[in-house]
């Protein structure tokens, strides 16, 4: 008696262009796991985080937050103004903002190179060490410009301390992370977060769960009918269960 071939559970990729500085892009990180939590029944979605840069013109020191935010936004008015709804988002997805608490915007290239870093050790680590420093930025204040900041936040998500900071004290990646954000840009990502899935749509903005659970749906969807007008696997009886 033969066994029916199994049905393989159809797969995505998901790249998200994102900025550690962005309150927004961690908003988009809570929203995207719960859309994957809802379709995991559904589909295999390999996550990966791409770099951006929403100010490249900080220094690695970085600068004044307060005076920072106020020249951005036209004063401090206008500073909090423009928060009231990240805050709100941020209450609804448990995320203990403490933006008093930080009192630097710097530079975070840096960052970004270690983020680079951990995905040569698979999308879970590189997945730990960005919540890692949306976590030691948005919620406890320190400073993504120095450099035992990025190795802490590194460290706890299971990445070598001495490898990350002796790269960190060199040059290594730093032109192709660069090149990688300018790339970005070429591709016309203006805002972030931006979920690309699967190289060819783009979800831009820190949607709600539901609405990046229907993108990827449709999306599956979309492949699956393709598949079957190709004679690809989907279309065989053999694969039904």
């Amino acid at each position: 008696m033969t066994s029916p071939i199994p049905t393989l559970a159809p797969a995505l990729t998901i790249d998200i262009v994102s900025d550690v500085m962005c309150p927004w892009c961690y908003i988009g990180k809570r929203r995207l796991e719960a859309a994957l939590a809802d379709v995991r029944k559904e589909m295999d979605v390999e996550v990966r985080w791409r770099p951006y840069q929403l100010d490249p013109t900080l220094p690695k020191e970085g600068k004044d937050r307060k005076q920072y935010m106020e020249e951005k936004f036209g004063g401090a008015e206008g500073a909090d103004k423009a928060y009231e709804a990240v805050r709100a988002a941020g209450a609804e997805e448990k995320i203990p903002f403490a933006f008093d608490d930080i009192k630097v915007s710097a530079n975070t290239l840096d960052a970004h190179r270690v983020i680079r870093w951990a995905g040569s050790e698979g999308t879970a680590a590189q997945d730990a060490v960005v919540e890692e420093l949306f976590k030691a930025y948005f919620e406890n204040g320190q400073n993504l410009g120095e450099d035992a900041v990025l190795i802490d936040a590194a460290e706890k998500a299971g990445l070598d301390r001495e490898i990350v900071s002796r790269l960190l004290s060199g040059e290594a990646d730093r032109d192709t992370v660069s090149a990688e954000i300018d790339q970005a840009r070429q591709m016309g990502v203006t805002g972030v977060p931006c979920f690309i899935i699967d190289m060819k749509y783009a979800v831009v903005g820190a949607q709600p769960a539901e609405a990046l659970a229907d993108a990827m749906r449709k999306i599956v969807a979309e492949k699956e009918k393709e598949g079957a007008a190709n004679g690809g696997p989907e279309s065989s009886n053999d694969n039904a269960v």
